[in-house]
């Protein structure tokens, strides 16, 4: 059997990581500014989360959601005080696409309405429902389009206005900031407006902080720059450093009955361990402080380049925009200089490193970045 190719890989393999570095089979090390796609929360391999997580498979690995788990009481329990949500609940599934899934259908459920209203240059997943509301048509197949989606522009509330007054739209759903979009800002004015539009018309607002969120931005959630609170947000990426895992944080104005929603893995004990661990390693490290001030000093250095054309973003989510294609620096970034990054269409490069980036590592970044800049 061969595996059904639908990734245009680079023709390295990554056998170990540390920190913020990484290692290929060849050994060769990297600098790592992309932790697999913002999933990297608390750095590669660190002691206390592999300590946690084997000392949890060696008792019990998995176990059904049709008995108690502790686990799960106490990743609620630690998560809502540590981003502000303490009275919302918590609902445990495998991925960030999983959680928009059941965010949308939560939101129908408690609306009995149909039309979702999401933005141009959206990404929120590749499943049947979160695939409709990604402004993509190039991966929505056709049995995907029975969803009623508009798509407007970002941070346009009259646009918005002129939709929710319709009556017939069950949700408003938009990332906290757009990331493979570009790294697209939501101004804190929209979201505001946003909010206030929302509850206007009985609408339910959901937040996708898949990759924005986990104190990424230098706040748990980027939404919480405006000052606002959805009815629904959604996470995944960070929140257990590479397990598997997604989850749904849900405002005490959705009722629960038994059945309304479900999932095998979701929540299992591993997940759960995982994502215990990273939260007090988050707070034992003041990961979410640290990422407010590595991420202003890299985007202070980035600041004095030549030649780029735009920077966004806030903490560890940043965006560095050039008027050309940006593949030939990445590739120079990764093949010459052995450091990890990502992109965003044609010429945005994104930054989405561990949040354990030291000063040192953002230094030796923008040395190896203007080494590529020069040639």
């Amino acid at each position: 059997m061969q595996l059904f190719d639908v990734y245009q890989l680079f023709n390295i393999e990554i056998v170990k990581g540390k920190g913020c570095h990484i290692w290929d089979s060849a050994g060769a090390q990297y600098l790592d500014l992309y932790g697999g796609h913002a999933v990297i929360s608390i750095g590669h391999s660190h002691p206390a989360y592999i300590a946690a997580i084997t000392e949890q498979l060696s008792k019990l690995g998995f176990y059904s959601n049709y008995v108690i788990n502790g686990l799960q009481q106490k990743l609620a329990a630690t998560l809502g005080p540590a981003c502000g949500y303490d009275d919302y609940s918590l609902f445990l599934i495998n991925t960030g696409a999983e959680a928009n899934e059941n965010a949308l259908k939560l939101a129908s459920f408690h609306n009995r309405k149909k039309r979702v209203v999401s933005f141009k240059q959206s990404f929120h997943g590749r499943t049947s429902a979160a695939v409709r509301v990604t402004d993509n048509p190039s991966i929505i197949a056709p049995v995907n389009e029975g969803l009623q989606v508009t798509y407007l522009p970002l941070n346009d509330a009259d646009a918005v206005e002129i939709e929710l007054k319709k009556g017939d739209v069950s949700s408003v759903i938009i990332e906290g900031i757009q990331g493979v979009g570009g790294i697209q800002m939501v101004t804190n004015d929209f979201l505001c407006e946003l909010r206030a539009l929302c509850t206007k018309h009985e609408v339910v607002l959901i937040l996708d902080e898949i990759q924005s969120g986990y104190g990424r931005t230098g706040k748990f959630f980027a939404h919480q720059y405006a000052g606002i609170r959805p009815d629904i947000i959604t996470v995944a990426k960070g929140i257990a450093n590479g397990f598997p895992m997604g989850a749904v944080l849900i405002s005490p104005m959705f009722k629960p009955f038994y059945g309304m929603l479900g999932t095998t893995f979701g929540g299992n004990h591993l997940a759960c361990t995982a994502a215990i661990t990273v939260l007090e390693i988050m707070e034992e490290e003041r990961l979410i402080e640290n990422a407010q001030k590595v991420g202003a000093f890299l985007t202070k250095e980035l600041e004095q380049f030549t030649g780029i054309k735009e920077i966004r973003g806030r903490g560890l989510m940043i965006g560095i925009e050039f008027e050309e294609s940006v593949r030939e620096i990445r590739n120079k970034l990764l093949f010459e200089e052995k450091v990890f990054t990502g992109v965003a269409g044609a010429n945005i490069i994104r930054l989405l490193p561990p949040l354990c980036l030291t000063m040192e590592e953002a230094e030796d970044f923008s040395i190896r970045f203007r080494k590529v800049l020069k040639k």
